[in-house]
Order: C-alpha cells, then structure tokens, then sequence
C-alpha cells in the first residue's frame, strides 16, 4: 500500500504485447539499443523512440479455465529503453513468470540494482500460474541490459519447490510459538486468535485522507504479521504498509532474510 498523488488506471490488463518482432536491422537503431539486443540475446523493435525487447513465454503451455491460450494472449512479456535527460535511458518493463521463478528473478533484479514497481496476477484460473513483474531503471543502455540480463536468464530455468503432503501440513494445526520472544522481537504485543499469533501495526507516522476522512489503522493503513506453528517449524504471512520511497528497501530486506514477496500492489485510490 503506498501514498501517491496519482493513478494511472489505464495499466490494468490490456497490454496487447506481440511476442514474435523479427531482430532489428541496424540502421533501424542508435548502436548502443544494437548491444542491448546482442548482450540479452532477445529479438526486439524500434519505434517512436523505444526500444521495445520482446521476452515472450513460449516455453509454456498455458490454459485458462481449462482452454488453452496462445503467448500472444497476454503471455509476451518485455521491457523498453528510451532516451531520457543528457542521454540517460530510462527502461521500463514487465516480465511473465511462474509462481517460482517470482522471486528469484526479484533479487537478481534488486542486486543489480534495478527496483520492481508492482507483482500481480492478470487471470483467474490459469494453469500454471502466472505472475506479471514490473521492472524500472536508469543510466546507460548498455549497463541496463547488463542488469537485467541475470534476471532474464533465471526465467524457464528455476526449479518449482516441492509440495508439501497433507500430513505434513495437518501436522501444523496447532501452534506452539514462543510468542513472548515474537513480540520482544517485532518491539510490539500481538493478538492471538487460535493457533494464529498476529502483530498489527499502524502507521501513526501518516496522515493519510480520502474525501476528508481520515484513514487510520482500523480503515486498513497497517502492517501485520500472522505466525503460526512451532518454534522449530512456524510460518509467517502479512502485508506491509509502504510509502512510495520505502518499496525497494522493504523488498530488499524481505528478500535477504529469505522471505517471498507475493504481491505489490495499492490498497486504496484517491488518497493524500
């Protein structure tokens, strides 16, 4: 959830991304957007001042509801370079992945310095799932595509985790958590409900409106955490409240200390 004084709704679905541009003539294009193409190995066009690189997911099978889908569909993922101030490229993009390529693909993003903006799903029902990740960056093209290029090349080759049995996770009903250390931890007393220990936090930090009315913890601008298990076994789940310049630190530290990040994304519209 962040603060932001504007929405561009018009970014919901209809993308309309043709996976299959032929590989650009050089004269179509400045030298620097040729060694971009050459340096990630993927086909792309120039048009309109962009460089659009096509990062199609023709390796998979996809059906929703059951009818099978073609990559065109809303399967070609990409990311675009244009020409910014004194020469600079600003690269946006949006790549497609499976529910376990997500965040590896993530922090090899964030490691080489580029920031993800927002992960989502586009469909229902779709078999495998489908993930969409946007990406940002800036500075030269060529370094761009040296810092994107790790994260592309983990996509169609990251193993899927291994479920867990029924009885494994049956085994998990009861909670045994030590919730005395949690809250010393988290500097904060949570809740227990259950087998559920849950720690919410608001952000009295903020003063965040909508329509004149004042948003607060109870209208949904907190962070929370849920744990259940054992001390030796335990899960955790939650949501974090993030002002816009707090998003790539918050994804970075989640990251490093092995956590998945499974959706970014607004809570709430119109708000200051």
């Amino acid at each position: 959830m962040r603060k932001q004084s504007r929405t561009v709704g018009q970014f919901l679905l209809m993308h309309g991304v043709v996976a299959s541009a032929a590989f650009l003539n050089a004269q179509d294009v400045h030298a620097d957007y040729q060694e971009v193409l050459k340096t990630v190995g993927k086909s792309g066009d120039y048009k309109q001042n962009v460089l659009k690189v096509n990062v199609p997911r023709n390796d998979l099978h996809i059906t929703i509801a059951d009818y099978p889908v073609p990559t065109p569909f809303g399967f070609g993922g990409w990311f675009a370079l244009t020409k910014g101030d004194g020469g600079t490229d600003v690269m946006m993009g949006d790549l497609v992945l499976l529910e376990e390529e997500v965040n590896p693909v993530m922090s090899a993003l964030q490691e080489h310095g580029l920031e993800v903006t927002a992960l989502h799903n586009h469909f229902f029902w779709d078999k495998p799932r489908v993930f969409f990740m946007h990406v940002h960056g800036h500075g030269k093209a060529v370094d761009l595509a040296n810092e994107i290029k790790p994260a592309l090349d983990l996509i169609g080759h990251v193993s899927a985790a291994k479920e867990t049995s029924a009885s494994a996770s049956g085994a998990q009903a009861k909670s045994n958590l030590d919730t005395a250390a949690i809250a010393k931890i988290v500097g904060h007393q949570g809740e227990q409900t259950g087998a559920v220990y849950k720690i919410t936090l608001g952000r009295d930090n903020l003063t965040v409106k909508e329509m004149g009315a004042t948003i607060n913890a109870r209208m949904g601008l907190n962070t929370w955490a849920a744990f259940v298990g054992s001390n030796e076994d335990a899960a955790v789940a939650g949501d974090v409240a993030m002002l816009e310049p707090e998003v790539t630190s918050t994804l970075k530290a989640l990251r490093a200390h092995g956590l998945d990040v499974v959706a970014i994304h607004h809570h709430m519209l119109n708000t200051n």
